[in-house]
């Protein structure tokens, strides 16, 4: 049986939504990023790191939630690319996300919208959007001459991704249209809807 460890308020919301994708039964920890429980040895035996997502795969222990959502795709047969060319894309896309998006966003959404006032940081959340634009410049670039980012249907690379924006959901991204119409077709698919809804 796969056991996922991880909050949908982390980085295992992509999970999460990965097997809904895949339909796979699993057992859910659902411990917050940072919680006294990582720290623990039984934790850091699964990973030294004391961070979420960890899945258990029948003995298989992997971390890292891009890696996850790799693994479990390939494994079994859905939503990962079959031919070397957009098995790439989606390494391209899924990589490309942690160094360019992931903490910058987090940022930026942190530092004007979700902390308390006094909390802000206006000086961080305009260092995190001047990293952005150029970040979702390249996006929408890339979304103007294809549909998806791996091949000619939504596969993990478009998950990787689009979980990782989720925080775009409710942020002002008019200036990229096309960004905002790949994500809204990957949030509204059925798998996206359930794993946001026990984020929410």
């Amino acid at each position: 049986m796969l056991r996922i460890h991880g909050s949908a308020k982390s980085r295992a919301l992509r999970t999460l939504w990965m097997v809904g994708e895949l339909g796979l039964p699993y057992e859910h920890n659902d411990v917050l990023p940072r919680a006294p429980e990582t720290k623990m040895p039984a934790f850091l035996a699964l990973n030294p790191n004391a961070r979420v997502p960890v899945i258990e795969d029948d003995g298989f222990v992997l971390y890292e939630s891009m890696a996850i959502n790799l693994y479990l795709a390939k494994k079994h047969g859905k939503l990962y690319p079959q031919d070397a060319h957009n098995e790439a894309l989606a390494w391209q896309w899924s990589f490309w996300e942690t160094d360019r998006l992931d903490r910058q966003i987090v940022n930026y959404a942190n530092h004007s919208a979700v902390l308390p006032a006094d909390k802000r940081d206006p000086a961080m959340a305009k260092a995190a959007w001047d990293e952005m634009v150029p970040a979702l410049d390249a996006l929408e670039g890339a979304l103007n001459k294809t549909m998806w980012l791996a091949g000619d249907a939504f596969s993990v690379a478009d998950l990787n991704v689009a979980a990782a924006l989720y925080r775009g959901l409710t942020l002002d991204l008019g200036r990229w249209p096309a960004v905002v119409a790949w994500l809204t077709k990957c949030w509204e698919r059925p798998a996206a809807k359930v794993a946001r809804a026990m984020r929410e």
